[in-house]
C-alpha cells in the first residue's frame, strides 16, 4: 500500500513536535490529522508542497506548514516537498517560471547569462518580478492540482490492484 512507501521516508512526528523552530505553533502540532497517512491527507500534502515549491519566497517551508495545518494535510510531506526547489534546482525552475510568466503576460523575457551570478539573480527578481511571480503562481497552481489528482488516482489504482491480487490468490487457494 502507498502508506508504507510514505511511512518509510517520513520523519518521526515526535521529533517535529520537539523542533525548536516550530515551537511557536504550540498545540496545533498535536492535531492527529497532520500525521495521518490516508489518501486525502497525502494528496492535500502533495498539492500544498508542490504549490509552495514553485513560489520564489523566503520561508517556503513555513508557508507550507501553515497551509497544511489549515487544510489538515500531512505536515511532514507538505514541508518536505518544498525542497523540490533546493539551491541546485532553484535557478532552472525559477527561470522556467519566469519565461512562462513572460509568455503569459506577453512581455519580452531576459535571456539567461552565460555565467550565473547573484547580481543577475537579484536584478531579475527586483526588476522583472511580475513575470517571475505570474509564471510561478501559474506553475504552482497547475502542478499542485496535477499532483493532488495524480496522488488520488495512484492511491486508488494501488488499492484496486492489491484487491485484485488478493482475490486472485484466494481463488487459487480454494480451487
Amino acid at each position: 500500500m502507498p502508506r508504507e512507501l510514505f511511512k518509510r521516508y517520513m520523519p518521526d512526528p515526535d521529533s517535529i513536535k520537539r523542533n525548536k523552530s516550530l515551537r511557536f505553533l504550540g498545540s496545533l502540532l498535536h492535531n492527529s490529522n497532520l500525521w495521518q497517512l490516508n489518501r486525502h491527507s497525502i494528496a492535500r500534502a502533495v498539492g500544498i508542497g508542490l504549490f509552495w515549491a514553485m513560489i520564489p519566497m523566503p520561508m517556503q517551508m513555513l508557508a507550507a506548514a501553515l497551509t497544511a495545518i489549515v487544510l489538515r494535510a500531512n505536515l511532514p510531506l507538505s514541508v518536505g516537498l518544498v525542497w523540490l526547489t533546493n539551491p541546485i534546482t532553484m535557478p532552472p525552475i525559477f527561470y522556467a517560471n519566469y519565461k512562462l510568466g513572460a509568455w503569459l503576460l506577453g512581455t519580452p523575457a531576459v535571456q539567461m547569462p552565460d555565467k550565473l551570478s547573484l547580481q543577475w539573480l537579484m536584478e531579475i527578481t527586483t526588476t522583472h518580478w511580475q513575470p517571475l511571480y505570474a509564471g510561478s503562481l501559474f506553475a504552482g497552481i497547475v502542478l499542485s492540482g496535477a499532483g493532488y489528482f495524480a496522488t488520488l488516482l495512484y492511491w486508488r489504482w494501488w488499492v484496486a490492484r492489491n484487491w485484485r491480487r488478493r482475490q486472485q490468490s484466494r481463488t487459487l487457494v480454494h480451487k
